[in-house]
């Protein structure tokens, strides 16, 4: 289990990101979950070689091809047998359910990206690549990483309250299959027709900020989207998560935050930066839509609480 989280303030500054020093034991028997449909039709045959790669390293393996959502945190629930690694095979959405279904967040867990965006895996240099995968967890090295809850669902990436829980909202409204970046690209058009800029009020470890805001955006990772940087200063083991603060949200002040994000990184301009343990957010002008980890979740009020456990993942 993770150490109790450090009291601090909300608003101070994130501390500096420190290199991991865990190794875990020796791995013996691992489940490797994979996700048919992940990287157009290659995640079965990437679980499989990742099945057969770990056993010729001496690792008993199990590999389950997910069908649903679901499937994969379902089967983790029902695990009886003991393992000590988890290989997830996916995107993010994979990663989400199999952290979710782990009743012990000390087992490591490994991962093949094959998702559209990957974020977790563009912040930890991980690769699409099985040989690369495998050595990774023969190396053994492992990341602690924070996890929290959203109004009961688990967060590890971001949580977006306001427009880009809107632009989330039309992709799952438009959704046939798998999703592609040209998919978020056509939601944002159809987002934009019917927004206006919210009024977000924020609490952050009890504390009510001053001022509304128009976004809000709860953050563990630096490559948002895949594609903007936020701040790199993060850490994904302190017990806190990023807030970033947008005063302003207009469609001018969102594009010029955009640029910002691609050029350079986030916050800046219109955009402050906070880190909290917990917050809440909620809306002064009817609900808002929000968004967890790339998944629409309904709208506003906001809950948010980092968790007092750590996940382990195998990096580089």
């Amino acid at each position: 289990m993770a150490e109790p989280m450090d009291e601090r303030s909300a608003l101070a500054a994130p501390a500096a990101s420190t290199p991991p020093v865990e190794l875990a034991e020796p791995f013996r028997r691992a489940l490797v979950i994979a996700n048919p449909i992940a990287g157009r039709g290659l995640g079965e045959t990437v679980g499989r070689d990742v099945a057969a790669g770990l056993s010729k390293l001496g690792v008993a393996t199990e590999l389950y091809l997910t069908k649903a959502r679901g499937d994969a945190r379902a089967r983790l629930r029902s695990q009886r047998e003991r393992i000590d690694l988890v290989v997830s095979v996916g995107g993010d959405g994979s990663l989400r359910e199999v952290l979710d279904g782990l009743m012990d967040p000390a087992i490591p867990v490994a991962m093949v990206p094959l998702g559209t965006a990957n974020v977790l895996a563009l912040d930890l240099g991980l690769e699409r690549n099985v040989d690369r995968a495998l050595e990774i967890i023969a190396g053994r090295r492992l990341q602690r990483l924070d996890v929290a809850r959203v109004n009961g669902h688990l967060s590890f990436l971001v949580t977006g309250i306001g427009f880009d829980g809107a632009v989330v909202r039309e992709v799952e409204r438009a959704r046939r299959g798998p999703i592609t970046k040209w998919a978020y690209s056509r939601a944002i058009v159809r987002a934009l027709r019917s927004y206006h800029e919210p009024k977000l009020a924020v609490e952050l470890d009890g504390e009510r900020l001053e001022g509304r805001f128009g976004l809000v955006l709860i953050s563990n990772i630096v490559h948002y989207g895949g594609s903007l940087r936020l701040s790199r200063s993060r850490r994904f083991d302190d017990g806190r998560f990023e807030v970033y603060l947008f005063q302003a949200a207009t469609p001018r002040h969102l594009a010029a935050l955009a640029v910002r994000g691609f050029l350079a990184e986030l916050p800046g301009g219109a955009c402050r930066l906070a880190t909290a343990a917990r917050a809440k957010v909620t809306s002064d002008d009817g609900p808002v839509p929000y968004q967890v980890d790339g998944d629409f979740r309904g709208e506003t009020p906001v809950e948010f609480e980092v968790l007092r456990r750590q996940h382990r993942i195998l990096i580089p």
